[in-house]
């Protein structure tokens, strides 16, 4: 890869949250996929992202307390 082709930090987390969802272009993809093995500081961010996304999925799938559903739709009735 040459340094024309290489990205920083910032261009990387600019496009995480895309390149996790599989949005970018090959070309960018595997821009940062040099780029993560390589900068242990992005690599971890991009774990700590997908870590997260997990929880959140499996959190979806439980049903919140009837006390909390209750409370949310009187905020969005007053709305």
């Amino acid at each position: 890869m040459t340094n024309r082709d290489r990205i920083h930090c910032e261009e990387v987390i600019a496009h995480l949250l895309a390149y996790l969802d599989g949005e970018i272009d090959a070309e960018k993809r595997r821009q940062i996929d040099h780029h993560l093995e390589e900068c242990r500081a992005c690599f971890s961010r991009a774990e700590f992202e997908k870590a997260l996304r997990q929880k959140v999925k499996q959190l979806g799938h439980e049903k919140s307390p009837h006390s909390l559903q209750k409370r949310l739709k009187g905020l969005i009735d007053r709305f």
